[in-house]
């Protein structure tokens, strides 16, 4: 189950609060503006109806042998009323009952015949109605029907009007939370850019407690960490590069006696001269761990930019490497803002990667888009595989393609100093598939426009 993120979760409660109350509000109002409607309505109905059997009751005493239809019509109700007397269990009314004595429920009738005046609210073929009983006689008793579509309408109406401005307020509330959680994870967002710039080399990345008072203990434990961070990357750089300066000189020790080993190989038996090739070859190897250890140490350094054809140098580099000049290949302008020290390693480190495990560099190319250079190289070897892309520019990190070429003799740090040099530069470095099969390692280095 995916769990939805802290932003979504606070607009939402905000939300359902914002709908709950707002719904809880409209309900409440509905209740009340109805039940005053209707008393309201049921007042206006009585006492026209009151009104009504007093003209009705005087038109039927006034006579001997009342028309009592002529009597009913004689009455102003308009088309929402129906009138209607019940004499003696005899209905009478201004015209042909169309269904209009239906209406009239038995308990109300009950009641009316009783002597008790009385009003009911009922749906009669589909339509709310008010009946109000008036005993206006013994026997006689008077009815008005009369029919509540006016005020069914209105309360249609008022419940629309309030369900729209439960929505509203519902997505005001959202509005709010998301506004509410902008704001709020604002210093966090600050929290996590700093974590970023520190994962990208910017050991000097910091907080200022001052922004956020509220939060004050969080951006002084974050700038601690970060300090007891940095010294202790510090320490380790040190002692990497201690050790490393260490191990020179018994390192050149070992070396000049390698040296003067091969050189007298031929006057060595076979297993003598075998064992001092793997002693030289060792000593080499050794060699060239120390000092990618020394550069590392220093890689943390901040890049010295400076204008540099960067074409110039990768022919260099290319011809060093037995690399054909035709491989390279540039697009817009050659002359980068960029280290040069730093940017040469980087370019021989990926075409030494490219010639010990991917057969050979197939391509270089060097492109600059606006300000931004991007630097890739292309292999014809077996590509490196999706479980080894997230971590080849680790240090110490040989690829399985190392397991499967000749070049088992890597110290597995080459990639990881082509990834220290571009984030010297503030860039970043991936690893690709190359269209036709093999790799292709690219770097992308900003702001190299001069």
């Amino acid at each position: 189950m995916i769990r939805a993120g802290l932003r979504a979760r606070v607009v939402t409660g905000f939300a359902a609060g914002a709908l709950a109350v707002s719904a809880a509000m409209a309900f409440a109002s509905y209740q009340i503006i109805r039940q005053s409607l209707l008393a309201e309505r049921e007042e206006t109905a009585v006492q026209a109806a009151l009104y009504d059997a007093t003209v009705v009751r005087a038109g039927i005493t006034a006579a001997v042998r009342p028309d009592v239809a002529a009597v009913l019509r004689s009455l102003d109700t308009g088309e929402s009323r129906h009138a209607l007397v019940n004499i003696d269990g005899r209905w009478y009314s201004r015209n042909a009952d169309a269904g209009i004595t239906s209406a009239v429920p038995a308990e109300l009738q009950a009641r009316a015949n009783a002597g008790i005046p009385a009003v009911q609210r009922v749906v009669a073929d589909g339509v709310p109605t008010l009946v109000v009983a008036l005993p206006i006689a013994a026997d006689t008793v008077y009815y008005e029907v009369d029919s509540l579509t006016e005020l069914d309408n209105t309360l249609r109406v008022l419940t629309a009007v309030l369900t729209g401005v439960a929505i509203c307020t519902a997505l005001a509330g959202a509005a709010l939370g998301a506004y509410a959680t902008r704001y709020v994870m604002r210093p966090l967002v600050r929290v996590a850019q700093a974590a970023q710039d520190i994962a990208s080399g910017a050991s000097d990345a910091r907080l200022d407690p001052a922004q956020e008072p509220d939060l004050a203990r969080l951006t002084t434990s974050f700038n601690d960490m970060v300090d007891q961070l940095s010294a202790r990357l510090e320490r380790d750089r040190r002692f990497a590069a201690d050790v490393s300066h260490e191990l020179r000189s018994p390192l050149q020790t070992l070396a000049a006696a390698a040296s003067v080993l091969e050189r007298r190989r031929e006057q060595l038996d076979d297993r003598t001269a075998t064992a001092a090739g793997l002693v030289a070859d060792e000593v080499y190897r050794f060699q060239r761990l120390v000092d990618d250890l020394i550069m590392l140490a220093r890689s943390d350094q901040p890049a010295e930019r400076s204008p540099v054809d960067v074409a110039d140098l990768a022919r260099s580099m290319c011809a060093e490497r037995g690399v054909p000049a035709a491989a390279l290949e540039t697009t817009g302008n050659t002359v980068w803002c960029v280290d040069r020290r730093r940017i040469g390693q980087l370019l021989g480190n990926l075409l030494d990667n490219a010639a010990a495990y991917g057969g050979g560099a197939t391509a270089v190319r060097l492109t600059l888009d606006g300000a931004d250079g991007r630097i890739e190289v292309d292999d014809e070897g077996p590509g490196v595989s999706p479980e080894d892309q997230p971590v080849i520019f680790d240090r110490f990190v040989r690829g399985r393609a190392a397991g499967t070429r000749g070049g088992s003799d890597g110290t597995g740090l080459g990639l990881a100093l082509v990834a220290q040099h571009a984030a010297a530069h503030g860039g970043t470095t991936s690893v690709h598939d190359r269209p036709g099969g093999g790799a292709r390692f690219r770097v992308d280095l900003p702001g190299c426009a001069t």
